[in-house]
């Protein structure tokens, strides 16, 4: 039996767009800081108490914007730490898995208290409400398009790293949905979801508080936050789900897995064991264990799986039949 690793290689697997979602990150909370700032200081000048609890409620995005950007900074100057087996590209799933658990905990607050003023309704200030939320849904919709960059490389590492040129080249919905998932950077997802969904509530808000003033259909407030509860809860719920599967190293592409056994099984030889799981953004890391009857050693598998750019760190085990 013989075993090779790829040697002379580093294991530096962040994103291609690590750097820059990293500064457009930190534009982000300083254009919530200075929005939850001037809310605050003029909600006290003013006697605004609403305005000063839209300040505070922005606090809670720049908090968790701050999660996502202090895991990109650690994760990019403990890159090359020797004490991360696989480097740190994984720190990224685990600040959007975090946030996902902050935004469940959002969706559930939002939902409680619209639930409550449905059947306990309290006075509402139009005059001050539908600017406020006016307000909010442009600073949100603004750090949006920062975030994304206006949506050139959202869930992307921004280049087509990782299509696979053996066989056909399969280019079928579930391929694309797979490559796209290899390459989507979960941190700036979960950050974006976190904006997208206080636009979310300030859109509906301000549908609900206008019908609400024009027609006295109080009822509508309460509700459009109840809306918005659950898309959040719902967007939570799939984030949890993608970063949680990324965490606990499931296959993160079973027609790529399938098709690496056909590139071994080929001419003969048998694939016995293959695992195959997310290192970062664009990046999978591979254990594949051989059975031949031939005399071929770990470079003859390593010239198979080159046509796989998607590999970035692979373990060949070769068993003689």
């Amino acid at each position: 039996m013989s075993m090779d690793t790829a040697t002379g290689h580093n294991h530096v697997f962040l994103g291609a767009g690590h750097d820059k979602n990293e500064r457009r990150t930190w534009a982000v909370i300083v254009l919530c800081a200075v929005m939850m700032a001037a809310e605050i200081v003029g909600g006290l000048l003013f006697g605004s108490i609403a305005l000063i609890a839209d300040g505070l409620h922005m606090s809670t995005h720049a908090s968790a914007l701050l999660l996502a950007a202090l895991a990109y900074r650690y994760a990019r100057r403990h890159a090359d730490d020797p004490r991360f087996s696989f480097g740190t590209g994984k720190l990224g799933d685990l600040a959007g898995f975090s946030s996902a658990i902050v935004l469940a905990m959002i969706a559930i607050l939002i939902g409680y208290e619209a639930v409550e003023r449905l059947f306990v309704p309290v006075p509402i200030h139009f005059r001050e409400a539908i600017p406020i939320a006016v307000l909010g849904l442009i600073v949100n919709v603004a750090s949006a398009l920062l975030l994304s960059g206006g949506g050139r490389d959202y869930g992307h590492a921004g280049h087509a790293h990782g299509r696979d040129d053996d066989d056909h080249a399969d280019h079928d919905h579930v391929h694309h949905h797979a490559h796209h998932k290899a390459h989507r950077d979960n941190n700036m997802r979960a950050a974006v979801i976190h904006v997208l969904g206080d636009a979310l509530v300030s859109l509906l808000v301000i549908v609900g508080l206008v019908l609400a003033r024009t027609f006295g259909w109080l009822f509508l407030d309460p509700v459009a936050g109840i809306i918005g509860a659950v898309v959040i809860a719902s967007w939570s719920y799939v984030l949890i789900r993608d970063t949680g599967a990324i965490l606990l190293d499931m296959n993160p592409d079973r027609g790529m897995a399938e098709r690496l056994r056909v590139a071994i099984e080929r001419d003969g030889d048998r694939l016995s064991d293959l695992h195959l799981w997310r290192l970062g953004p664009g990046h999978l890391g591979a254990i594949v264990s051989v059975v031949t009857e031939k005399p071929r050693d770990t470079a003859h598998y390593r010239r198979l799986l080159g046509h796989f750019r998607n590999l970035s760190h692979v373990t060949v085990e070769v068993q003689r039949g």
